[in-house]
């Protein structure tokens, strides 16, 4: 089972993604960046990870290019899943190389559809 790595501040969306993946994925949450660093430190390589940018103390940026500098996560592909959808901050994030950008609140479909397609993507090239 593929398993994906949901990072998110907001126990309301990390309970929302969690109802939507679980049925077909393997679902590890963290509420901050620095949990997810601990998750990914301890040698969990999630296929997936979903990162929330409005975080305190370490935000999505940040956690995005620390999980991006270790070399065993590299290539795992990093979806931003954020309420932010101004034009700047979708710019940013695709430009850092963002597998997609979710905004909240979205469609319960088009997310999993979204995210299922990143995944056979992935599949494909491995």
């Amino acid at each position: 089972m593929k398993k994906i790595l949901i990072v998110d501040d907001s126990e309301f969306y990390l309970e929302i993604a969690k109802d939507i993946l679980e049925s077909k994925y393997e679902i590890i949450m963290a509420k901050s960046g620095n949990e997810a660093l601990a998750h990914l430190s301890k040698g969990f390589i999630p296929n997936l990870i979903l990162l929330d940018i409005i975080m305190p103390v370490l935000d999505g940026w940040e956690a995005f290019n620390l999980i991006k500098g270790i070399s065993l996560l590299a290539e795992v592909p990093i979806v931003f899943f954020t309420s932010l959808d101004n034009e700047d901050d979708l710019k940013r994030a695709h430009s850092l190389g963002a597998a997609d950008v979710i905004t909240k609140p979205f469609e319960n479909r088009d997310f999993l559809h979204r995210i299922d397609s990143i995944i056979e993507r992935i599949a494909g090239i491995s």
